[in-house]
């Protein structure tokens, strides 16, 4: 059998619905204290509130939401109360989600004053008298958060963000286009390659000068491009930065779930199991997707859950796949025995 292993992005939307697929570095209110128990409940709770949105069913959807927030006494992060604010505007429920968008602003410190005005989930909203006084507290977010970031480090990473996946994005449709193996196809990887490389010594400098800076200095996008660039680099560099992104996480200036995708790709470039599921390889052959060989699969949506991830099973149809613990198990059984 012949497989390739796919590299496994992280990418920032800027839509509503896209934010709930995946989020930025997002403020938490005391998240991390937690039981194992209380994040798998809500985990569950607003994973069905999130199918509800997507299927148009909004109030249930945001009716969902509220029971997932109950779960942890009220606490919760700022990506899952915008996404309920949406749930709750789309259901014309306006109080309701105001709610929800006074909280993350004046309690989340939510900032992204871009997003939150283009978004057209809450378009209803705009002619309230409280949508000025929300915006109004949301900017201030904006400048306080940004008022001491090193404004030039940010424009570099924000190139290199835009370059690292800019690229990634376009190899869908080239492969739909021209096919997998198309010298177009090649072609494409190979400046994917080109570019990676340069981009990895200018984070590699920067890694080396002033260590895994966080939001606070080089903002969301800049934090995540850190380690989009590690991602996509050699084994040996990964290996070399991921003490140093461990430690990141330890002091919040990187995000557990971002680094739960370096010790997955880590763990399979040196012969070892992943963890979380992260990582997902095709049959060249047949064209087919699968999870790459995966440590004590029975228990992996725990550890998803432990570092903000969500289930395995929808993470993985993103690609078609059927999640099943059995058949994965004797798909590895058969790899490992070659």
């Amino acid at each position: 059998m012949k497989n390739v292993l796919l590299l496994v992005f992280v990418i920032i939307f800027t839509s509503c619905k896209n934010e709930g697929v995946k989020k930025e570095n997002v403020k938490e209110e005391v998240i991390k204290e937690l039981s194992l128990e209380q994040k798998e409940k809500y985990q569950t709770l607003k994973n069905e509130a999130w199918s509800l949105y997507e299927t148009q069913e909004y109030l249930k959807s945001a009716k969902k939401y509220s029971q997932a927030f109950k779960s942890t006494n009220n606490r919760s992060n700022n990506t899952d109360r915008y996404n309920a604010a949406c749930s709750w505007a789309l259901a014309n429920e306006k109080d309701s989600a105001f709610v929800q968008l006074f909280r993350i602003a004046e309690k989340g410190e939510y900032s992204s004053y871009s997003h939150i005005t283009t978004d057209p989930d809450l378009a209803s909203l705009h002619t309230d008298s409280k949508w000025n006084k929300l915006l109004e507290i949301v900017s201030a977010n904006k400048e306080k958060k940004e008022a001491n970031l090193d404004k030039p480090l940010v424009a570099i990473l924000d190139t290199i963000y835009n370059e690292d996946q800019g690229l990634r994005r376009e190899i869908k449709t080239i492969e739909e286009t021209y096919g997998r193996d198309s010298n177009e196809m090649k072609a494409h990887w190979d400046a994917i390659a080109k570019k990676d490389s340069i981009n990895l010594i200018k984070i590699q400098k920067i890694l080396d000068e002033r260590g895994w800076l966080g939001q606070d200095i080089i903002g969301g996008r800049g934090n995540m491009t850190l380690f989009l660039v590690i991602q996509h680099s050699p084994l040996e560099v990964q290996e070399k930065y991921l003490p140093m992104m461990r430690d990141a996480v330890a002091k919040n200036n990187a995000q557990p779930s971002s680094l739960a995708l370096l010790e997955d790709r880590v763990a399979l470039r040196i012969g070892k199991r992943q963890i979380y599921g992260s990582q997902i390889a095709r049959n060249q052959e047949t064209g087919e997707f699968y999870v790459s060989p995966l440590k004590d699969p029975e228990n992996v949506d725990k550890r998803r859950a432990e570092v903000g991830l969500g289930p395995l099973s929808e993470y993985v149809s993103n690609w078609n796949i059927d999640w099943n613990v059995e058949k994965h198990k004797l798909m590895t059984e058969k790899m490992e025995s070659k």
